[in-house]
């Protein structure tokens, strides 16, 4: 018996059915080694420039624990014997007369400022402030970089932000205004670690990338290394000195961008 099926509705059901796809299409990371290259010295120098942020980023971190040092002092009248001043004494029950800062009152905040008897709410607001800024940075700037805005710009932004920051706080005239800039630079240094970490790693091939990655690492180990340094060839300076240096070749990188 003849199927009464028409011929032309076989053909239109044969045309509806979508054809199906034998062809691999390859990954990003295919692609990046087929096209670039698995690790050259492009990426390299790259992966350098760009984790070299983490170095100024490690600086301004740790740079407090220099200029916020309280200076060791000395008794003034050691002659006296009727003196109660004495290196175990606490000088915030010794009048002024009776001791003197080592250094000059500009190498530390606390002796510019006259904060060796204020409350530690005061004397390490400064730290709580750049960490609180890099709390508050990292959770409003981070979904920034997976924007139209991108990590590159992202981070040429941060360190921008950080560096400006940096060089007012060399003027701050009072704690307050010091600890309102070192809550800036944290704020704008949030996303410098993990903006630098994805531009250096993303065009390097799967092989390389755990190695490449480490890159930034060294150069934040490096920048807390070298802040030591400064501060020691600085010692004799004001604490404000410390913060030009540290900023002052960040604005080249910058510059160079």
């Amino acid at each position: 018996m003849a199927d009464s099926t028409p011929l032309l509705s076989e053909l239109n059901l044969a045309d509806s059915e979508p054809p199906v796809l034998h062809t691999h299409l390859p990954s990003l990371d295919s692609t990046i080694e087929r096209c670039i290259g698995d690790f050259g010295w492009a990426q390299f120098l790259q992966a350098i420039l760009v984790s070299f942020s983490w170095f100024f980023d490690a600086q301004q971190t740790f740079i407090t624990v220099f200029t916020d040092a309280e200076p060791t002092w000395h008794c003034t009248q050691l002659t006296d014997r009727h003196s109660s001043c004495n290196s175990a004494s606490n000088i915030c029950q010794l009048p002024q007369n009776l001791w003197a800062w080592d250094r000059p009152k500009y190498t530390s905040t606390v002796s510019e400022w006259a904060l060796e008897c204020s409350s530690s709410l005061v004397t390490g607001l400064p730290a709580s402030a750049f960490f609180m800024g890099c709390l508050i940075g990292g959770l409003a700037l981070a979904t920034l970089a997976d924007t139209s805005l991108g990590r590159k710009n992202m981070l040429f932004l941060s360190c921008l932000m950080m560096s400006l920051s940096t060089f007012l706080t060399a003027f701050s005239t009072n704690i307050w205004i010091y600890s309102a800039l070192r809550f800036i630079t944290g704020f704008g240094r949030a996303t410098i670690g993990t903006s630098a970490l994805v531009l250096s790693t993303e065009l390097v091939g799967r092989r390389w990338r755990g190695q490449v990655g480490v890159i930034g690492f060294f150069c934040f180990t490096l920048g807390f290394l070298s802040l030591p340094a400064i501060a020691y060839s600085q010692r004799a300076h004001s604490w404000r000195s410390l913060y030009i240096w540290t900023v002052r070749q960040f604005i080249v990188l910058i510059h160079k961008r």
